[in-house]
Parts: C-alpha cells; structure tokens; sequence
C-alpha cells in the first residue's frame, strides 16, 4: 500500500460510550481482513500522563512494555489486537504543550508568537502522524477523548479538520460516536442530541463519514434515514450499536452492521470476500457456554470503580474461557476487612487475588486475607502490592518478625522486608519515575512459575518503586518461602513461592497487562485451573 490511510473516532452528547471499545473493535474487523492496524488515543487532560490520576477518577494506569504509563482504553487496544502499543500510541495535551514549551525555551520559535495554532495544532498533527511515518501500518485509528463541544477538545478537532483537508477524503476519515437516548415517557428513540453534535462538529470544520449511535433499543430504518438526512452521511454509514452483552460480542455486532465494509470503501481500500474471525469466535462459544463456575474473591483498595482493576477482570475473563469455565469476581474491600470477619468473607471462595496499589490504606486487611489463604490452602495470586503484602504477612506470622513491613507504609519501621528501590532513594518528581515496562526475568526450574510459563526466561511489565529488601532473603527463605524468580541484571525478586501451599504466588509485575483474548496469560490460566481443583475437591 502506498499511504497510510488515518481514521479519527470523536464522540457526542455524552461521555462513557465506548469509543475505545468501538476503535478496538473496527480495529479488530480490519486486522482480520489482513490489513496491518493500530490505535491511538489522544486525551484532553493537562496531566502529562494518567500515571499521577486518582483510579476512582480514571480507572487503571496501563503499562506498555516500552514504559508508558497510559490511558486504560490501550489496554483494549492490545486485547483486541494480540498487538502490543508503546510510548506513541497515547498523547496527552500535558504531554503536547510540554514539548512545545520545551521547544520555546530551546529557541526553535525565534521571533515568532507561539500560540495554540498553528504551533500547538501542529504538534497534535506530527503526534497523530508519527505511527504512520514507519510505513508498518495500513491503517492508524485515532481515538479523540472527550466530547466534541468541550473546550479542552478544540485543538484535537481543528488537528482533525486540517488533517483530512491536508490528506484528502480518501486518506483520512471521521467516526463519530453517539447517543440516541430513548425517553421511556414518550416511548420513542430521539436524535435530536446527536443532530446537534453532529452541527457541533461540523461547526468546527469536520464532517464526519460514519455516525455509530450507541442505543438500547434497535434503530429503525426512517431513524436512519432521518440521521443521514440531517447530518449529511450516506444512509449506510448510520450504524446501531446497541447495548452488548460483552465488549467482545461488538465486534461481530459491528461486522454485522457493514462498519468495516464502509470504512474500507470510504478510504478506496479493497474490500476482502471474508474477514477471518474462526479463534475470536471460538473464544466467544467458549466463554458463553461454561462447563462449571468458580467464585474468585478480588481483593483492593478501589473496587468501588470497577475500571481501577480493569486488566485483571479482563486476563481473569480470558483464562475463564480457556478453561471453559464461568468465573464469578466478587471484589472486596481490604480497607473492610479485619480478623474478625475474614472467614466470612473468604470461606466460600475458590481462589483470591490481593490486587495492586499504592499506600497505607487497607493494607492490613489485605495481609488477614493472605494470612487466611495460606493457612487455610485456597489458591493465591498476588499482583505487585499484593506480592508485597504477602511477603510482610509471612515475615510477620512465620518468620516472627513481628514488625515486618514496608517502607512505603512506615518509613523508619525496624524491620523493612519490602524498602524502596536504591536507584528511587533520590527521585523527587513522582510523574513517569517508577520502575516502568517490560524486565527480565529468571525463573528457577523446580518452580511453579516454571510450570506456569514453561520457560526460565520471561519479560513481564513492572510499575513500581518497592521490592523485596534482599537483605531478609535467606532468612525468609529459611522459613518455607522461596524467591523462584529474580531479574538477572539487578538481583530483583520478582517471583515469590508458597512451595507448602497448593497454589501460592507472588509476582512483582503486573501480568494482566500482557493477556489477551487469543493469548491468554499463563499465569491467570494457571490460577484459574487451580481454583477449579479447589472447587472440585470440597
């Protein structure tokens, strides 16, 4: 192919309607027509990266393996794709604004006025084209955060209208991404609001080719008919995206509305006899049709949004299919949960996952979980903080080292088994610092992470600026725990064993990253399987 062709996603009328989702899953279409794809997504926040947000405000932190701390729908990027993103595939206006200052201050605009157009618009442009300059893609997809009409996305749309002026109509196009709310009083779908974000946008310069309305109840033909009258597209390109039962059922709901087919012909591309989607099918009869179902109990410190844990719900939803399995999460609160009513809480449970996190808060009812588990053999798989809980609760319960604990939560405590990284002691600024991206690691042959992944040489991401204080290693390990995984360059515990435990471990990294729906991660396969048994042998 001799050009790259660029797709933008917008969205109206209201925010949460799943325009990543809806990017993953053109994304997906086009992948199984052969075509070479990826995704990015420009967000309007001033922070340079989500890495320094609130996960009750923005839901998880997603890491790539080149260590870019991004945006969660990246994560349905790589899930969708089998693909993996990087640095590039996520841009901030913190990020845009920070480089164009930078250059200010390098004297690169000598003499001129730098404002937002054309220097800051011209920054959005080189970062939505920079995929592109590799020649390795057919299509970039470009998903625009926010709702067209706010403020904050005004630079990205006006991006947008001089790109596709600049590439022409065959090289670039628009999605745009809205509602048609049905108001139950009057018994009807209304497109009034998408009427007007439609003008909204074209107000600004853009046209948009495609209308995907996201919708309850089906859209009948007059309402197409309608929407493409009045906001000027062709009456197939109005397409019904109604309400899923799973995000992994959209793409097959949007091949069925012909979204591939009138994008490929908008850009002028081939359209292939057939799209090959037999294993992303076969994932779906699979998860559908369960042969048993497991209760696995997730444990973290924002569970109240269900976003703050959104990979590990999604790698524990992929290793449910693989072992045909229905695994129901139950997500409990550890800052609620004390000695007193621990058993309650996890007696019926077939596994636990002590989730990632960061400070004081619900630590110790995360080390009562993990001290149930172990006492009581229910599988246990504990991510980053929860490897880190578990070494503190072994230290303190086996060992007896009564006031083991970690730097993070008590700075000077007497008996640091978890303590900051040496090369963070003297890192002041908290944003894109941490022990970021994919690392090596080592792992010990007579293992279960040996059984797990089948290898002794894996790469996993990392987010993170505690460890395993090797300092306490051999006399941990004196009492039946085992380091089963260590990076070869640094020494770094990674990977953290129960060996008189049926299923017990503790990873530094975060494996929920690299699980996807054609690859599921071994390690949440594993685990799963284990619960199975567990369940199986009550």
């Amino acid at each position: 192919m001799s050009q790259t062709k660029y797709i933008f996603v917008t969205g109206g009328v209201s925010s949460s309607l799943g325009k990543g989702i809806i990017a993953a899953s053109l994304a997906k279409l086009l992948q199984a027509q052969k075509y070479s794809v990826t995704i990015q997504k420009f967000d309007p926040y001033l922070n340079v990266d989500p890495g320094t947000l609130n996960p009750y405000e923005h839901g998880e932190c997603f890491v790539t393996d080149d260590g870019a701390e991004t945006d969660l729908d990246l994560g349905h990027y790589e899930r969708f794709l089998n693909v993996s993103t990087s640095q590039a595939n996520n841009v901030t206006t913190g990020r845009v604004y920070q480089s164009v200052i930078e250059k200010e201050r390098r004297g690169e605009f000598l003499g001129k006025t730098v404002q937002v157009i054309p220097h800051i618009t011209n920054e959005i442009k080189h970062r939505m084209m920079l995929l592109g300059e590799s020649g390795e893609y057919d299509i970039i997809i470009t998903e625009i955060g926010g709702t067209v009409g706010d403020i904050e996305s005004l630079p990205y749309i006006e991006s947008v209208r001089q790109l596709v002026w600049e590439l022409g109509e065959e090289n670039a196009m628009v999605i745009h991404l809205t509602l048609i709310p049905f108001l139950s009083a009057a018994g009807e779908l209304k497109t009034k609001p998408t009427q007007h974000s439609v003008k909204t946008l074209m107000e600004s310069g853009v046209k948009a080719n495609v209308l995907v309305c996201r919708t309850e109840h089906p859209i009948s033909d007059d309402i197409r008919r309608k929407l493409a009258l009045f906001c000027n597209v062709k009456q197939e390109a109005v397409i019904e995206s109604i309400d899923a039962e799973t995000i992994y059922d959209v793409p097959l709901l949007m091949q069925k509305e012909g979204l591939d087919k009138v994008v490929l012909d908008t850009l002028k591309l081939p359209i292939p006899p057939s799209a090959d989607l037999a294993q992303w099918k076969g994932f779906l009869a699979k998860y559908k049709n369960p042969k048993q179902t497991i209760h696995i109990g997730l444990i973290g410190k924002y569970v109240e949004l269900q976003d703050s844990y959104k990979s590990i719900l999604e790698a524990i939803i992929h290793a449910g299919a693989v072992n045909e399995t229905k695994v129901k999460v139950h997500s409990i609160h550890s800052e609620y949960l004390d000695e007193n009513d621990v058993a309650s809480k996890l007696k019926n449970l077939d596994g636990i996952i002590v989730a990632p996190g960061f400070g004081e808060r619900g630590i110790q009812g995360k080390i009562e979980a993990i001290r149930y588990v172990r006492e009581n053999k229910i599988p246990f798989l504990g991510i980053c903080l929860g490897m880190q809980m578990a070494v503190i609760e072994h230290a303190r319960n086996v060992v007896g080292l009564k006031e083991a604990n970690s730097t993070e939560m008590v700075e000077d405590c007497p008996e640091p088994v978890i303590s900051i990284m040496e090369e963070q002691k003297h890192i002041e600024d908290k944003g894109g610092t941490m022990r970021l991206g994919a690392w090596k690691c080592q792992i010990a042959k007579d293992s279960l992470a040996y059984n797990v992944y089948q290898s002794e040489a894996i790469e996993e991401r990392h987010r993170h600026r505690y460890e395993f204080n090797d300092a306490y290693r051999a006399t941990i390990e004196k009492h039946g725990f085992k380091a089963t995984g260590i990076n070869p360059e640094t020494g770094l515990v990674e990977v953290v064993e129960n060996p008189d435990h049926p299923w017990f471990i503790g990873v530094q990294y975060h494996p929920e990253y690299k699980s996807t729906v054609l690859d599921p991660h071994p390690l949440f396969v594993h685990f799963v399987q284990a619960a199975l048994k567990n369940f199986n042998t009550k």
